[in-house]
């Protein structure tokens, strides 16, 4: 199957990601750890973003767009849409516009990067996320939606 690290990489991405996006605060999106800090929600804004250009360089195309932030559920539903938009594409047997290698190290990498920022924020607001055993946990190619196994081993 072509692509196998990168969908399992989207799995993983789908699986702790989305653990840091739901169940949040209402307020959550407006949080910032200082006054020049990114808001929580222009964080998750900007996953989006990357996976929106992340699917385009699939497709050999360079296109940036920066998307403002709305809700925080409308950008948490990009989110998973945007990862199960490059997920399919990645399943296809079409070769990709740029190398996977730079794939991974440009959107993808900086996407988990940006996650870690919404669990550290989650923290500071008084909301942690629970730390879990990730090597133990359930993540299948594929499986890019909101809806995820149940953590097999949190702490």
């Amino acid at each position: 199957m072509p692509n196998t690290l990168l969908r399992h990489t989207l799995a993983t991405v789908a699986y702790r990601g989305g653990k840091a996006i739901r169940d949040v605060p209402a307020d959550f999106g407006s949080f910032r750890a200082g006054p020049s800090s990114r808001s929580a929600g222009e964080i998750l804004a900007h996953i989006g973003d990357l996976f929106d250009w992340a699917y385009h360089l699939a497709n050999g195309e360079h296109i940036w767009r920066d998307v403002a932030p709305t809700t925080w559920a409308a950008d948490a539903a990009r989110f998973h849409a945007g990862l199960a938009r490059l997920d399919i594409r990645l399943a296809d047997a079409t070769p990709l516009g740029f190398p996977a290698e730079q794939m991974f190290q440009g959107p993808i990498a900086d996407a988990l990067t940006h996650i870690g920022q919404i669990a550290l924020l989650r923290g500071l607001a008084g909301a942690p996320v629970k730390g879990e055993n990730y090597f133990r946990s359930e993540i299948a190619v594929g499986r890019t939606g909101a809806q995820q196994a149940v953590p097999v081993r949190e702490f």
